[in-house]
């Protein structure tokens, strides 16, 4: 765009995309138009299971982008306030999943476009506790709870859990809830196969001090400031 001259620098169009800029200050303009940086969203959705969190699939299947509500453009020349807020009147020109749940799980995903405090959130160095109920098809005694704490091992990886714990148990399968602060492919999947226990739920219930409460399955909605503020506290503490 700026080599085609679709930019402009205070007034004169500049084809070097190297040119220093002082942002804050200089005006850019693209096509005519002021350049503003992006209104920052925060989004916590309830994802169903059977979703991908994928933009597209090859496969054809369902993903999380479908289930957001359509964001009619914002108006012209508005300044959006900063900070998370309402969505329902702002343009959603980028957004993307903080991780990923697979298609078989579910619960609680975030979804921003602020990629910067995406990757604090998934930072391995920040040992932000990720919480899951997990409904195993056997009972879970306490030799296997201590398993999942000291840790097993599995395709060439040592996974542990930080905190493991029984929920309730049923005739023949028991719900566990188990915290993770540190995250790895499948970690939790991989874990109980390898102590075979088969999944036959598993639900992300909160991560740090956010939790999904009773948000309906499939829907989204914004993070309240206050919510934000909490996981920006939780992450200044790691």
């Amino acid at each position: 765009m700026i080599q085609a001259g679709r930019v402009r620098l205070n007034g004169a169009v500049k084809r070097n995309p190297e040119t220093p800029v002082n942002f804050g200050f200089d005006r850019i303009e693209v096509d005519g138009s002021a350049a503003v940086a992006a209104h920052k969203i925060y989004l916590v959705l309830n994802k169903p299971r059977g979703t991908v969190t994928t933009a597209s699939d090859e496969k054809g299947r369902e993903t999380v982008y479908g289930l957001l509500p359509p964001h009619p453009a914002s108006p012209k020349n508005s300044t959006p306030a900063p900070g998370p807020g309402p969505v329902n009147d702002l343009e959603i020109p980028w957004i993307a999943p903080v991780g990923r749940l697979d298609k078989a799980s579910e619960g609680l995903l975030l979804l921003t476009n602020d990629s910067e405090w995406a990757a604090r959130v998934l930072a391995p160095d920040t040992h932000l506790d990720k919480t899951y109920h997990v409904q195993i098809g056997r009972i879970a005694d306490d030799e296997l709870l201590s398993a999942l704490q000291k840790g097993v091992p599995s395709e060439g990886e040592w996974l542990r859990v930080k905190r493991a714990t029984r929920l309730r148990s049923g005739e023949k399968n028991s719900w566990l809830e188990i915290v993770l602060d540190e995250g790895k492919n499948r970690h939790i999947r991989r874990m109980l196969e390898a102590l075979r226990a088969e999944v036959l739920r598993l639900v992300r219930v909160a991560i740090g001090p956010l939790s999904l409460g009773d948000l309906p399955k499939g829907a989204s909605r914004p993070l309240t400031p206050g919510e934000k503020a909490a996981l920006d506290s939780a992450l200044s503490r790691r």
